[in-house]
């Protein structure tokens, strides 16, 4: 995937490339119970973001996808957008004077009921095929879950952490 233009001259280099961030949702489980959602996200280049989910429904699944960025405001706030092979639709904003993450999650009928299934590593041929597959369940592309959700950054560094790096001539949505 081509640098988007709108990146061209923006502090995407200052204010995301190769940052790490570790934070948690104050999500609630299936009996209204609070719990915390553990995600650690990784801001790998201009055209690539590598995850991994610790906590909730999703806790078990590695991730890269390939990824647009758009500036909304220069050294405070970024959205980042990406579809996976599970049909799922994501859009996260970074704020990052107030070290907070907000997400909307279009989650594919698969993904969300059968989340289990979308365990595993990318990286794997079998998660990944499996993962191709959630994308086909449900009765069209509009039965989705749309889920809403903060998170605080808890750790914000640079590098990958505990995270695998990636070669970005894999193949991504």
């Amino acid at each position: 995937m081509p640098v988007r233009p709108q990146l061209e001259g923006s502090t995407f280099d200052a204010d995301l490339r190769d940052r790490h961030l570790i934070y948690d949702y104050a999500a609630h489980d299936s009996n209204g119970n609070p719990e915390k959602w553990r995600y650690e996200f990784w801001f790998f280049n201009e055209d690539r973001v590598v995850y991994a989910i610790h906590g909730g429904p999703m806790a078990g699944r590695k991730n890269f996808q390939a990824a647009t960025y758009q500036c909304i405001r220069p050294g405070e706030l970024w959205q980042v957008n990406w579809l996976e092979e599970t049909g799922t639709i994501c859009s996260l904003v970074f704020d990052i004077p107030q070290k907070r993450i907000t997400t909307l999650l279009g989650f594919s009928k698969g993904h969300w009921t059968q989340n289990e299934a979308a365990h595993g590593d990318k990286r794997n041929p079998a998660d990944f095929a499996r993962w191709r597959e959630l994308a086909k369940i449900g009765s069209s592309q509009a039965d989705r879950v749309m889920l809403s959700e903060q998170a605080e950054v808890l750790e914000d560094f640079r590098g990958a952490g505990d995270l695998e790096p990636i070669d970005v001539s894999w193949p991504t949505l």
